[in-house]
């Protein structure tokens, strides 16, 4: 992977995904049992694209058989340890597949269809179940246990491990974490048998929603539509100064659209990307690190923003075009902090932009590609119409499947046999694709609900929201102790004792985030943080908003930085220096919650919103993050001198406070600097160089 090269290989691409993201890790598998698993996956795909059109069943015969096909599917494309590799037909392994591996996938199933089958003396069971129940559900705890590790590694298991030790041994725990405990036929009964454990919300959020939009973005990207979003950025912003960097934010920020992976998006856009920027002269590492931060916009930005959206609507009871409206500002400001860092590193290299012979032109892109934008389109206007979110899935998944079609059609003219063949072969790949990346987030949803089903069982959610308001508070009085020789309050005590609050939430999301996926990261900290912030007053879908902004935050936080890691791996640069520097890309991201936090109009749907409150608090975030970069990059229109850095910073720090006062005072900071480099604009650059 040099400079020298435009693009990586499909397999490249592959290959990278695969390395940096466990979920996508598949293990190859012999010809005919990979026939027979492809055949279930592909089953699986039109189950769900079925009962979404047509109706879903009892949530939990539904919830039993989409978590039970699931977790048999991954005890047969995951391995157990080590890199994926094919096993040899024998005895031990039947069709290539190890016994041990049948066994637990036989478990799964059963112990999942088990609770439907009883369903109709479920009643009589909570409370009071029988000893095969408690057989039962411990099957089916062990069997998830071990295909999430699986699938995503040891982290997600070994907390839900602690809590389930944390239910079992409450009464030896200190202080106010005590509590009465819970023998082990408790704890089974708790997240086996009831609504509030692993057949809960998160489970059925996963196999009524996501599932649908997972399928729809792989259908999606199969038709070509991604392309066409990576072309149409390069038309449209392939020209300007650091030009392949401007088309990387532009060209994440519309796949991100249909495509709910960091990773993904890093190795989709960046095999183009990231050569092209460093073609251009940007540093390997600064090249990488632009296509991570941005590609990081695909989890927040609408109409699709993977799972947690669909939790949102689940947890909030609010419709999803809320959740939709609510997420417009905040990946607004995500992609323009990294668009400004961008075009001030362009402006102090004296960087250029592609040439006319470099670029595609937008309205050709759009003429050979338009009929790709259907199922988006189709997507969004029933989404809008305020349709289920899973007949919306469904109707954009058939449009993308009249495309396809059409697509085979016009690629084969009169022969129309191989015309099916083509169709045929493109709905099969892209409804058993889909249905594969979906195991990952399955098998998390459900060990999630274990863990939920523990705070639920115990109240050790409240528990540790006392915990966290009274040592915030503590600190809030001192601080506040601290400043009162000044003429003035800079913030009043509980305003302090909520800032505190936030940094700590902040910080132990990210910290979970670098191990666990975005969406576990975010059903587990809202089961907790959600009763803290909720006790100081914060508006639930506020509280939601800055959980998930953190949890995605940690895809680019290092020393976990997986998505980074993987465009530093396309562009050959070091990949910590490559984190530290889309961590830094990405600090839009990072303040931009603490603004909605504390000015909640920014999410435009909240109670008590005001268009002053609005303008005042994102117009005030745009400039502070505007002076934030230029304090990063060394530039504003022309190199900064140090007490214009200081100024800058005071000035970035101001702005971003979304109160009148402090947006005027930091206004005037700026104003030396302007003043000083005004007369500088346009001045071409002289060009950068600095070791990589």
């Amino acid at each position: 992977m040099t400079e020298r090269r435009d693009s990586l290989t499909e397999e490249e691409m592959q290959a990278l995904e695969q390395e940096f993201d466990a979920e996508v890790r598949f293990r190859p598998l012999p010809p005919l049992l990979g026939w027979v698993v492809a055949g279930v996956l592909f089953a699986l795909a039109c189950y769900h694209y079925y009962t979404a059109g047509y109706g879903i069943p009892r949530a939990t015969t539904h919830r039993g058989v989409h978590m039970g096909v699931t977790l048999a599917l991954v005890f047969f494309s995951f391995v157990a340890f080590g890199r994926p590799r094919p096993s040899t037909p024998g005895l031990g392994a039947p069709l290539g597949l190890p016994l041990a591996d049948w066994v637990l996938a036989a478990g799964a199933l059963v112990a999942a269809l088990y609770v439907p089958w009883i369903f109709d003396d479920l009643a009589f069971r909570v409370g009071n179940p029988l000893p095969i129940d408690v057989v039962m559900g411990t099957i089916l705890i062990v069997t998830l246990l071990e295909a999430t590790r699986r699938a995503m590694g040891w982290p997600l298991p070994v907390i839900a491990l602690l809590f389930i030790a944390y239910a079992y041994f409450g009464q030896s725990m200190p202080g106010v974490l005590a509590h009465p405990g819970a023998d082990w036929t408790g704890i089974v009964n708790h997240l086996y048998l009831t609504s509030q454990g692993i057949y809960g919300t998160a489970l059925g959020v996963i196999s009524t929603y996501v599932f649908h939009f997972v399928l729809f973005g792989v259908m999606a990207t199969r038709i070509g539509l991604g392309q066409l979003f990576i072309d149409l950025a390069s038309a449209l912003a392939g020209r300007f100064a650091g030009g392949p960097a401007k088309v990387s934010v532009l060209s994440s920020a519309m796949l991100g659209s249909i495509s709910g992976s960091s990773i993904a998006n890093t190795v989709t856009t960046g095999s183009l990307t990231i050569p092209a920027m460093i073609r251009i002269g940007y540093p390997r590492h600064f090249a990488a690190a632009v296509e991570a931060a941005s590609s990081t916009g695909g989890q927040i930005t609408p109409p699709v923003m993977g799972a947690v959206a669909f939790l949102m609507i689940e947890y909030l009871g609010v419709p999803l075009t809320t959740i939709l409206t609510a997420a417009l500002v905040p990946a607004f400001m995500h992609f323009f902090g990294v668009l400004v860092q961008v075009h001030l590193e362009a402006r102090r290299r004296g960087l250029r932009g592609l040439t006319k012979d470099e670029l595609p032109v937008a309205w050709a892109v759009f003429k050979a590609g338009w009929l790709t934008t259907l199922p988006l389109f189709v997507l969004v206007a029933i989404l809008l119409s305020g349709k289920t979110p899973y007949l919306a899935a469904f109707w954009g998944i058939t449009a993308c499947i009249g495309v396809l079609a059409i697509q085979s059609l016009l690629r084969n003219g009169t022969n129309l046999k191989g015309a099916a063949t083509d169709f045929v072969a493109g709905v099969w790949d892209g409804f058993v694709v889909g249905a594969k990346y979906s195991l990952s987030v399955t098998a998390a949803a459900a060990l999630v609900g274990v863990i939920i089903g523990v705070v639920t069982l115990t109240g050790v959610g409240f528990k540790i929201a006392y915990m966290v308001t009274s040592v915030a508070g503590q600190w809030a009085e001192s601080v506040s102790a601290g400043l009162a020789f000044l003429p003035f309050d800079v913030m009043s005590v509980p305003s302090l004792t909520l800032l505190f609050t936030l940094i700590m939430t902040a910080i132990v999301c990210v910290l979970m985030g670098c191990g666990i996926p975005t969406t576990a990261n975010y059903l587990i900290m809202i089961a907790v943080a959600a009763p803290i912030l909720g006790l100081l007053g914060v508006q639930p879908i506020v509280a939601h908003f800055f959980v998930f902004y953190f949890g995605v935050l940690a895809d680019i936080t290092p020393p976990v930085a997986l998505a980074a890691y993987a465009a530093a791996g396309i562009a050959d640069a070091n990949a910590f220096k490559a984190g530290n520097t889309a961590f830094r890309l990405g600090m839009g991201k990072a303040l931009v919650p603490f603004v909605f936090v504390f000015s909640p109009s920014m999410l435009l749907v909240v109670d008590g919103f005001t268009w002053s409150e609005f303008w005042l608090s994102t117009l005030g975030a745009m400039a502070g993050i505007w002076m934030l970069s230029s304090v990063f990059a060394g530039w504003l229109f022309a190199p900064l001198r140090a007490y214009e850095r200081v100024l800058l910073t005071l000035s970035a720090l101001l702005l971003v406070v979304p109160s009148l006062w402090p947006t005027i005072i930091g206004v005037l900071l700026v104003l030396p600097a302007v003043i000083r480099q005004l007369p500088m604009l346009g001045q071409t650059p002289q060009p950068v160089v600095e070791p990589e």
